[in-house]
């Protein structure tokens, strides 16, 4: 994992735009779990807002209900109570299509493994969820090359995965998260399976993307790399317990 610094270049920069836009609205969310009659509550009363142009990290230690307010806020999962407005717009009791649809041309995601199909080339891996959107195939072709230039991997766009190293392959799942231009980007431990160094230049390119105005959040165990975020929300068993702004730092 990485060391409890950074270099100097993945350093947040402060003047990422930040606006009064509430793009996320969670109010007394709970998720509760029930396996052989035993019920366990993964959130308890979650109150947590996210303007457009912020980048909010989740930390917190394991089993502390990161991982499933993640899926809650990708509408991978429901929550068992409460309200979830995503742009102004009502999302908790959506059914599982209109989730899915929601998902497709709202939400990027970045996950800690890749996610990447292994015998489709880099190109085809960012194209996909445009595909599935039902965008032209020009557009399509034009968004993928923009997103590939932007993690500067478009010199790699007809290789496989497996001809890639994982720093690079996490740029391809960046690219394919920004192809769609969406409202929010989720990573969930995005450098998690990197060596520091890799790690920090994944991190950097999270800290470019911000800049530009990205909304990112951010489950990370590292504390370092939740310092790049403008604000810190630490959860433990299943409650946000603390919340830190470090854009005024």
């Amino acid at each position: 994992m990485s060391d409890e610094t950074c270099p100097p270049e993945t350093q947040p920069r402060r003047e990422a735009p930040l606006t009064d836009t509430k793009l996320i609205e969670l109010a007394d969310i709970d998720k509760v779990f029930l396996a052989d009659e035993v019920e366990t509550h993964a959130l308890a009363n979650i109150h947590l807002e996210v303007k457009k142009g912020e980048w909010v990290a989740i930390v917190g230690p394991s089993g502390s209900g990161k991982t499933t307010l993640l899926a809650i806020l990708g509408l991978l999962d429901t929550p068992s109570s409460g309200r979830f407005l995503l742009d102004g717009n009502p999302v908790h009791d959506l059914s599982p299509t209109d989730r899915a649809h929601v998902r497709n041309r709202h939400i990027g995601f970045i996950f800690q493994s890749f996610n990447l199909i292994g015998d489709l080339t880099v190109f085809e891996n960012v194209e996909l969820p445009l595909t599935y959107r039902g965008t032209p195939p020009a557009e399509r072709k034009q968004r993928v090359e923009n997103a590939l230039a932007r993690v500067g991997m478009g010199h790699r766009a007809r290789h496989l995965p497996g001809q890639l190293s994982g720093g690079q392959q996490q740029r391809v799942a960046v690219a394919r998260a920004v192809a769609g231009d969406p409202l929010i980007l989720l990573a969930d431990e995005p450098t998690g399976n990197l060596d520091s160094k890799n790690g920090q230049a994944v991190m950097k390119l999270l800290s470019e993307l911000h800049h530009s105005g990205s909304t990112l959040i951010m489950v990370t165990h590292d504390p370092a790399y939740a310092r790049l975020a403008t604000r810190a929300v630490s959860l433990f068993d299943g409650r946000i317990v603390e919340e830190t702004d470090s854009s005024a730092a």
